[in-house]
């Protein structure tokens, strides 16, 4: 069995079990024996030493999708997941004429499996390197931002290069504390992912956007994939003669489930979480970032709903488009409301104050740390000044024409340079996604609203002050004399109608086509949002180089501050984990209810009956009809809980968790499955910046629910038979 690579710890991260707080964190695996005196208090029955063994159990069951966690539950491959992040492969199948999004899916044997989107993958991460210093060899103070950055690249895209000299693994070089630390990871990545079960969105998605973050909640979000690999058991592409991936390990489903009170544990791959970001940047996050994207998000959101009707093809094509747009919407507003309502600016600022009296209390810590956080913070200052524009450019990317015009130039732009200097998703390596992201251009794209997205953002492009603009855009949409008060909308849409005509970008052969044509028939090309992305390259990529320089810049100052940080924490004798970046971690708890306001406590399960109380028969809040008749006539099977007389449907955690963690397995003391973690309730959404041990709650769904309707709705018996079921 292959052995986790040993971790270097940095001195300034050194953490005594003692200082850790109940609950909070995102653990990484080798550092779970510094906690061990809280977790087994918290109520683990197994070693916590044996959970820092990625390829031994249960690690070695723990996979990522890449966006989403999921799980090994059986010796077939079989993988556990959110329904939510197996919903672009059921909208990627479905037809206005076959819709499995509303009918959900079954395959009651292997060759009835579909394929998942192009491009999915299923990774097993089986290495954990240390490579700071690695990663800063050549590094010097008397670099400039540009130079810094190019340095950092070069040696990451260096080390990932040398770990995959064999085509079976995805390696990556992530950064910890700011760039205080880098690590290695590499992973197994299997190529041929299969859709196997996943239940109708009357169900997988109950409640929809209304419920999003709500508790209490009756969602089954839950669905399957399969993972396949060639005869040999190796990873290959997609063929008909692959077999199942036979996992090293695979986690027991134990359908008695959890109690009030009772210990779990979920691992998986958190996204992205910001506790340790400056004052200045909550601020600016908080008044300007969210507020204005949450207003791009409905607004491409309501462009949708309004050229679309509910189960047409267009609307189809943009299912999974919009639960992404509608699901960071609400955490958006959510946020917003949090802050505005709470005291977590000023205990920013409270910190930084303390801290900064506690670098002046010594000499040696002001000389060394001094400038850190003021030096970082005009640095962000300097990066927020084209704030306004970036965050247009950013959701300009909806449009699939333009967005596929300036991907396939730039391929054609860095297919010129050696491979090693080209930019990140361009070299030989991500090849064969990006081809299978050309692929899936006409499951996700309709003429009509790629159009109305691009108008919508272009009317904001031309608010911006006239520095800020790009001129070539300009020019091309003859724009260039024209501002938010003078803007011609109708002008406009006449330009863009002659530009679908002519594009053959909707073309899949088309597209594919050009992914191998040199840079000059780009140059000669009368595509017109060829030609858009050729005019414009050259500002663009100034842009870009600008960014990289206040990029390289700021890697010269936050670890500085990170490192100063830690030092403060540690002296404090406070909690020092890392933010989550998409990588391997752990975090525990127990089953709790919890009291969002006063006067009102929130228990910690939800029931079946629950269901009918909201159901409406109008969506989201449309359960189908057999299940409300089974609901209706105590139906139960073998899966009630007598505490609650009912069969439960969702419970809350006292769970640390953030985006990216959905469709983590819910682990109990045993690391038996019982559950899929899949949300957070409304008060934790701004967890990902700070926590609160009181309101923050993950709401996860009962395993016994999940068997309930397997077996008793969708009539998966096939599956249920095949997972290790234990009481």
């Amino acid at each position: 069995m292959r052995q986790l690579t040993k971790l270097l710890m940095l001195p300034a991260l050194a953490l005594t079990a003692s200082s850790a707080l109940a609950d909070e964190g995102m653990w990484q695996p080798n550092q779970l024996p510094t906690i061990a005196k809280q977790l087994t208090k918290a109520g683990l029955k197994l070693n916590p030493n044996d959970l820092t063994d990625l390829t031994g159990f249960p690690m070695g069951a723990i996979v990522s999708l890449g966006g989403c966690t999921a799980s090994f539950v059986s010796d077939q491959g079989l993988v556990a997941s959110n329904h939510h992040c197996v919903y672009g492969s059921v909208q990627y199948n479905s037809t206005a004429e076959n819709n499995l999004l509303k009918n959900g899916f079954l395959a009651k044997s292997f060759d009835e499996e579909l394929p998942a989107t192009p491009g999915s993958r299923i990774y097993v991460t089986e290495e954990i390197t240390e490579v700071t210093p690695l990663v800063n060899a050549g590094i010097t103070e008397g670099m400039n931002g540009s130079e810094r950055y190019k340095a950092i690249d070069t040696n990451s895209k260096t080390l990932v290069a040398e770990c995959e000299n064999d085509d079976r693994y995805r390696c990556s070089v992530v950064n910890f504390h700011g760039g205080l630390e880098y690590y290695l990871f590499k992973q197994l990545t299997i190529r041929d992912v299969r859709l196997v079960h996943a239940p109708a969105s009357s169900i997988g998605k109950y409640g929809g956007d209304v419920d999003n973050w709500m508790w209490p909640r009756h969602t089954g979000d839950y669905g399957f994939y399969r993972a396949y690999v060639g005869k040999d058991g190796q990873p290959a592409d997609f063929s008909k003669d692959n077999v199942p991936y036979k996992p090293k390990h695979h986690l027991k489903v134990n359908k008695s489930s959890v109690d009030d009170g009772d210990y779990i544990m979920v691992l998986g791959y958190p996204g992205r979480t910001n506790r340790y970001r400056t004052a200045y940047e909550v601020e600016n996050t908080f008044t300007w970032t969210y507020p204005n994207a949450k207003a791009y998000r409905e607004e491409i959101i309501d462009l949708i709903h309004t050229h679309s009707e509910e189960g047409s093809e267009a609307r189809i094509k943009y299912e999974s488009t919009l639960a992404g747009l509608a699901n960071y919407a609400k955490n958006y507003g959510s946020m917003i409301h949090s802050y505005n309502k709470g005291t977590f600016l000023e205990r920013k600022q409270t910190l930084e104050k303390k801290l900064t009296q506690w670098l002046q209390s010594d000499k040696k810590r002001q000389a060394k740390y001094g400038e850190a956080l003021s030096g970082l913070n005009k640095l962000i200052k300097i990066d927020d000044q084209q704030q306004a524009r970036d965050l247009i450019l950013g959701y300009m990317r909806y449009n699939k024409m333009l967005s596929t015009a300036t991907s396939l130039h730039r391929l054609a732009v860095e297919n010129e340079k050696p491979n090693i200097e080209r930019e990140r998703g361009y070299q030989e390596r991500d090849l064969a996604r990006f081809e299978q992201g050309m692929k899936s251009v006409d499951r996700r794209y309709d003429e009509t609203i790629d159009k109305e997205i691009l108008i919508a953002m272009l009317t904001h492009y031309v608010a911006l002050p006239k520095e800020e603009r790009i001129k070539s855009f300009d020019k091309f949409f003859g724009l260039s004399k024209t501002t938010a008060k003078n803007f011609n909308e109708k002008k406009l849409r006449k330009t863009l109608e002659k530009m679908y005509k002519k594009t053959q970008l909707n073309s899949q052969e088309q597209r594919l086509a050009l992914m191998n044509k040199p840079l000059s028939d780009f140059e000669k090309s009368k595509d017109p949002f060829i030609k858009l992305a050729v005019a414009s390259f050259k500002e663009r990529k100034a842009i870009e180089d600008t960014s990289k320089e206040l990029a390289g810049n700021i890697q010269a100052y936050r670890p500085k501050y990170m490192e100063a940080l830690i030092a403060y924490f540690n002296d404090n004798n406070l909690p020092v984990y890392a933010d989550a970046n998409s990588t391997l971690r752990i975090t525990y708890g127990n089953v709790k209810g919890y009291s969002p306001q006063d006067g009102l406590t929130a228990t910690p399960y939800t029931t079946l009956e629950g269901i009918v109380a909201k159901d409406t028969g109008i969506a989201p809040f449309d359960a189908p009809k057999k299940q409300l008749e089974l609901i209706n006539n105590k139906q139960y099977g073998e899966y009630a809980k007598k505490a609650i007389g009912s069969v439960p449907v969702n419970y809350l955690g006292t769970l640390d968790i953030t985006g990216g963690n959905s469709g983590s397995p819910t682990l109990n003391d045993k690391a038996e499955f019982v559950g899929l973690v899949f949300d957070g309730v409304y008060e934790s959404i701004i967890g990902d910046w700070d926590y609160d041990k009181k309101l923050n709650r993950s709401i996860h769904v009962d395993v016994r629910y999940m068997l309930w309707v397997m077996e008793h709705v969708d009539g998966a018996t096939n599956l249920i038979e095949e997972m290790d079921i234990v009481e």
